[in-house]
């Protein structure tokens, strides 16, 4: 077959799969034979990159990093909406709609009004060539590249005509978000707040991978423009859009108020049958002829409103306070509650999010509570009823020990968080091996989240330590685990024996020890034995070591999870030791700090060159630095050096140091 031929028919297949998987959710492909065509596509388009066409599958995810987002101008405005928010408005609209068309015979399309990023997709000769957001309806940003990493945008249109603009609505499925969410928490970076601005967040990512890793996906709900095509209706056009395999948004028409306000309430009682997040319903005059008769005001048009549910709210009880352990190891109090049904669904619990929560609302065991649906989704309690409290109740107060291990609990210094400080947590134990594996800790290569959950999952392991007992007979048994995989994986854990202190002492996970804590304690005591034996005045005395890091090993030495987690990484083989000495010790009794953005290292490199040199590389300016380096932008820490008389080195006169 000619390789013009074969490019063409792999485009077409892939694509059509893509279309079955990400917008029918009926794949007929599987896995393996889709990615073997994609492989064989890439060779092709390697070998004759003349050919890569704009709606080849493999051009969904753009290598180069954007600069920033340019203005796009719409060539059919993005209007916004009216909101109301009762059935009386509902009835006014429908009134008014029918007053001014003449007739009492109107029909109405309804639709959930997605919670997410409003967006026009531009095709020309059915081929996608832009995108942008909304903004303020007549300019938005070119989003382009991150719009075409999103699956369920089809790149190429089964008709090609001259020119088409949709709109559409970019959301992340809930889905998607906790597992996202649970991503992050395992990390240890900050939580998104809701699935709205997660991909809203992600759209305006400047990496496409990013945005790419985010699974974003979409629901178009207009058609704004169609050159060599005419239509009647509006579910017309979205019949029409759906022909054309793009994801359209779930609709209904009806023909009088009363239909119009059902359909309204059984949206709502639906609503978690959809995957996204919705904030009400949208009502819209299906003939394409009387909108044109209605027009528009300035802002919105009169052919259509957004009825947005108000927060149900009902009464319960409180029947019991309950605390689950996360991931990250904080304590987090939930309300058990009698039943109720909210905004669809039946409410059994709802969080407390911390103790400063419960103490301002004073939300006691027995109370009877006001409950609604935070963002309708999450279940809250919005105040309680003093009045119906029983007696004899107590105010609540957090545990003193982690309720899944029995570890002692402490109180974030800066914040309300609760945390439990064990080594050996099962309620944490996910998060602590993977960090305890993670590239800074003991670099285990290929031990990621989803095969460590797997050895959970399997009874394998239950601390970090029970990684040096695993089998490569034990690991192939995992799901896509084969017995080379195993095999690896069990070297590389042999490997991060040998890794040096400072490593192993990240990788323990102690509050306030972080990479450079790590690298600091390990090059005073050399041993973790020695470390073991030191006092708070030892501690302190070590720069960057402060009251609080000092107490936290200590805290953190004294518990009974930990001495077992050591004791089992000793049996095991694990060093305890720090590095040799370097031979190269120019550096020797130095200390450096870097400020500002250097061009030939980045910060991690620097210093590493610095501390494989003898020297230390500190973090704060003091009357004890040696050397301050400043790159471009530096800030604070350069006009302190030069309050405090320091040395300061240009990025020339610290490599000149380094050779």
């Amino acid at each position: 077959m000619d390789y013009r031929a074969e490019m063409r028919e792999l485009r077409e297949k892939l694509n059509h799969n893509a279309y079955l998987y990400y917008v029918l959710d009926a794949p007929t492909m599987p896995d393996y034979d889709y990615d073997r065509l994609s492989r064989r596509l890439e060779e092709l388009e390697r070998e004759h990159p003349e050919e890569i066409t704009p709606d080849s599958p493999t051009q969904r995810i753009g290598d180069h990093i954007l600069e920033g987002f340019t203005p796009y101008s719409h060539a059919v405005p993005l209007e916004s909406l009216q909101d109301v928010f009762s059935a009386d408005e509902v009835a006014e609209f429908c009134g008014r709609t029918e007053e001014a068309l003449g007739t009492d015979s109107v029909e109405y399309s309804l639709e959930p009004k997605v919670d997410g990023l409003s967006v026009a997709l531009e095709y020309r000769d059915g081929v996608f060539v832009s995108g942008a957001t909304r903004g303020d309806g007549r300019v938005g940003e070119d989003v382009t590249e991150n719009l075409r990493t999103i699956r369920s945008i089809p790149m190429s249109l089964p008709e090609k005509l001259p020119r088409l603009i949709v709109r559409g609505e970019v959301y992340m499925a809930r889905s998607v978000f906790a597992e996202l969410n649970a991503q992050r928490e395992i990390r240890g970076e900050p939580l998104l707040a809701n699935p709205r601005n997660a991909a809203a967040g992600s759209l305006r990512q400047l990496d496409p991978k990013i945005a790419a890793g985010r699974r974003l996906d979409i629901q178009i709900f207009n058609l704004q423009l169609a050159e060599g095509r005419k239509f009647v209706s509006h579910t017309e056009t979205l019949d029409y859009l759906s022909s054309q395999q793009f994801k359209v948004i779930p609709h209904r028409v009806e023909h009088t108020v009363q239909g119009c306000q059902q359909e309204i309430s059984d949206i709502n009682e639906r609503r978690m049958d959809y995957p996204f997040d919705m904030d009400g319903a949208v009502i819209k005059v299906n003939s394409l002829a009387d909108r044109e008769l209605l027009g528009s005001t300035v802002k919105c048009p009169k052919w259509a409103i957004a009825y947005k549910y108000p927060p149900e709210k009902k009464l319960s009880r409180v029947l019991d306070i309950v605390v689950q352990v996360g991931r990250t190891g904080v304590l987090t109090p939930r309300a058990v509650l009698e039943p109720v049904h909210l905004a669809g669904t039946t409410v059994q619990s709802a969080t407390l999010h911390n103790e400063d929560y419960i103490k301002s609302k004073d939300i006691r065991i027995g109370d009877t509570v006001m409950v609604q649906k935070a963002g309708e989704i999450i279940p809250e309690i919005v105040e309680v009823e003093r009045s119906r409290r029983p007696e004899g109740t107590e105010p609540y107060r957090m545990p003193q020990t982690c309720p899944a291990c029995g570890a002692p609990v402490y109180r974030d210094a800066d914040g309300a968080a609760v945390r439990c400080t064990g080594a050996e947590c099962p309620a944490q134990l996910l998060r602590n091996i993977a960090h305890f594996a993670s590239r800074d800790a003991m670099d285990i290569d290929g031990l990621g989240p989803a095969v460590i959950q797997q050895m959970i999952d399997a009874g394998l392991i239950r601390s970090a330590a029970d990684l040096y007992d695993l089998q490569a007979q034990d690991i192939a048994q995992l799901d896509r685990m084969g017995e080379k995989s195993a095999e690896n994986a069990v070297a590389a854990i042999a490997k991060s024996k040998d890794n040096d202190l400072s490593k192993l002492l990240y990788g323990l996970g102690i509050r306030q020890v972080g990479v450079k804590a790590a690298r600091v304690l390990s090059a005073h005591f050399r041993s973790f034995d020695a470390l073991a034996a030191a006092s708070a005045e030892e501690l302190t005395q070590i720069g960057d070591v402060g009251e609080i890091t000092a107490r936290s090993i200590l805290d953190w030495l004294a518990s009974p999870q930990s001495q077992d987690l050591i004791a089992h990484l000793k049996s095991s083989g694990v060093r305890m030791e720090s590095g040799e000495k370097p031979a190269d010790q120019r550096f020797s009794g130095m200390t450096f700090v870097l400020t500002g953005t250097l061009s030939g290292y980045d910060r991690k490199t620097a210093e590493e060159l610095i501390e494989s040199r003898g020297g230390k590389a500190a973090s704060s300016v003091s009357k004890r630095t040696t050397y301050v380096v400043a790159g471009e932008e530096a800030g604070s820490k350069l006009r302190k050096a030069q309050e405090l008389g320091v040395p300061v080195l240009s990025e020339e006169e610290f490599a000149q140091m380094l050779q």
